[in-house]
């Protein structure tokens, strides 16, 4: 059987995961856990993202240091490593730790999906708050960016998804770095209020990139929080809405704050 449809089954969560063809281009694959899609990976051009909030995540990534500069990245749910690939071919050597609780899931991912030549990411089988003081050994000095991506609503293990958990990631991150957590939500947006407003009690500046249509509170989907000490300032929060996908919003700490009063 090739490696991109063999099944494994994951210890932790129990259910099965594999990796089949996109059905869209010759290069593009989909990794499959409990039947639903988690991630698509293009291997003819890794910088390619089709998920929108990665998409949204990738932009975000260009404006943390000069293009092409490298960047000590932490990506805290791995997947199928789409992102660590983004980072290797739009900032080539950058130093990478990716995490994931799943022992079967880098196996399965790297054998079916090489990295692209170069990449230096090393990958961690732990829970993702248990590997935080690895983080900064494994890069040679403190993440400029840690990249949050397991959250599904409040299914969401309660660990990591506390104030707590946010106050010891700030206290790992690099002083100019920033926070970059993907929230998937139900309508009603009630778990991603709980994040924000824990997330506004821990940073200086929180940011939110959202479709537009998600910011009504009654749709079901993905928003991005950005949390870090720079303000979002008009010409950042141009070019994040510029790079799409469209149609989006960038909303700054206040406007954050007025969002989830709205929702509250």
């Amino acid at each position: 059987m090739s490696s991109k449809n063999k099944s494994v089954q994951l210890s932790v969560s129990g259910l099965s995961a594999q990796i089949l063809p996109d059905g869209m281009s010759p290069d593009g694959y989909v990794l499959e856990i409990g039947g639903a899609e988690q991630s698509h990976v293009d291997l003819g051009d890794p910088s390619f993202i089709f998920y929108e909030y990665l998409r949204r995540i990738g932009n975000v990534i260009d404006l943390l240091a000069a293009p092409g500069d490298p960047l000590r990245v932490a990506h805290l749910g791995a997947g199928a490593l789409t992102l660590v690939r983004y980072v290797q071919v739009t900032r080539p050597g950058s130093p990478q730790i990716a995490v994931d609780i799943e022992r079967e899931l880098p196996s399965l991912v790297l054998d079916a999906l090489p990295l692209p030549a170069g990449s230096r990411c090393q990958v961690l089988v732990e829970d993702a708050r248990a590997a935080l003081p690895a983080l900064t050994p494994a890069l040679g000095a403190a993440p400029q960016a840690i990249i949050l991506d397991i959250f599904s609503g409040w299914s969401a293990p309660e660990h990591l998804a506390d104030e707590g958990f946010y106050r010891e990631m700030k206290e790992v991150l690099d002083a100019e770095g920033a926070l970059i957590i993907n929230v998937g939500d139900d309508a009603g947006l009630s778990f991603f209020t709980a994040q924000a407003r824990s997330l506004l009690n821990v940073f200086e500046h929180l940011w939110c990139l959202a479709p537009t249509v998600m910011l009504d509170g009654k749709h079901a989907g993905n928003l991005v929080l950005v949390a870090s000490h720079h303000e979002l300032t008009a010409d950042l929060k141009t070019a994040l809405i510029g790079q799409g996908p469209h149609p989006a919003s960038a909303l700054d700490t206040w406007q954050v704050q007025e969002l989830i009063d709205e929702l509250s």
